[in-house]
């Protein structure tokens, strides 16, 4: 909080003059000590050990850095990799903001049990989950569908696990939404489009957009549910997350910071653009 003090000039040759302070906190003693605790317990968990993988990264110089992001199969990984998790992204904003529309918006037989299942990927193990896939989607796959080894088989475990990233997000928005606003629109002659896109979308705009972030951040480093059905093949279904852990298997812990270091640079600046963007639609909104 900033005060300003007002100094009055009493000989009257001059205007009154403004005297600025330095600000000062209103936090009571409990707040300070509570910012204190959760600016320690992030540090030690986020902060520093992402500071250590960039102090790694800059130990081998700025050549090693770039010779390791231009190897021919690494740049396939995180090529791959970053393909891929944009995707997926894109899919889950528009299929997660409809599922959550319609366990908010619509009753139907079964709806309890599919809010339930929408979290199965949150609580099985990602190995598991890299099983279920294998057995489902495999050489011996009861549906017939064999994608393994496939860049096919990325894409869907990176599909398994975000898709509840969306829907969580979304669905709590839009369930404290007032209707009473699209229904005065409707009234007045507003399509279904016109209400969703200038009434109901401002509003879930943050909440897609965090979801969003989430999603491409947990896909970009996936790697549980995908080695079992990928195959890890170098040049073809090989990740950023398995190609890390071989350089740490061969010893080399500066290539793989380098590449870690280049997947937070990247989930940063997504997650940066989309705050960006979610903010100038919901201004114009």
């Amino acid at each position: 909080m900033t005060s300003v003090d007002v100094t009055v000039d009493t000989t009257g040759t001059g205007p009154a003059r403004r005297r600025r302070t330095t600000p000062r906190s209103n936090l009571e003693a409990g707040s300070r000590i509570g910012l204190g605790v959760a600016t320690l317990w992030f540090s030690l968990l986020v902060l520093i050990p992402l500071i250590a993988v960039v102090v790694e990264t800059s130990a081998g110089g700025w050549d090693a850095f770039w010779q390791t992001l231009v190897d021919e199969q690494t740049f396939a990984a995180i090529r791959l990799t970053l393909t891929e998790a944009f995707l997926v992204t894109a899919v889950n904003v528009v299929v997660g903001t409809l599922i959550a529309w319609v366990l908010v918006r619509d009753d139907f037989p079964g709806k309890r049990v599919l809010d339930v299942v929408i979290d199965v990927p949150f609580a099985l193990p990602t190995i598991v989950a890299g099983l279920v896939l294998l057995s489902l989607y495999g050489p011996r796959s009861p549906i017939g569908v064999d994608v393994a080894n496939t860049r096919t088989a990325v894409f869907l475990a990176f599909l398994f696990v975000t898709l509840p990233f969306v829907v969580r997000t979304v669905q709590p928005v839009l369930a404290e939404l007032d209707t009473e606003a699209e229904q005065a629109a409707a009234s007045l002659g507003a399509s279904a489009p016109v209400i969703f896109r200038r009434i109901v979308l401002p509003s879930l705009l943050p909440a897609i957009s965090a979801g969003a972030a989430m999603s491409f951040a947990r896909a970009i480093s996936e790697y549980g549910s995908l080695v079992l059905l990928s195959g890890n093949l170098p040049m073809r279904t090989e990740v950023t997350s398995v190609r890390i852990l071989t350089y740490i298997e061969n010893g080399d812990l500066s290539s793989a910071a380098a590449v870690a270091t280049l997947l937070l640079a990247t989930a940063l600046a997504v997650i940066t653009a989309l705050e960006v963007i979610q903010r100038r639609v919901a201004r114009r909104g």
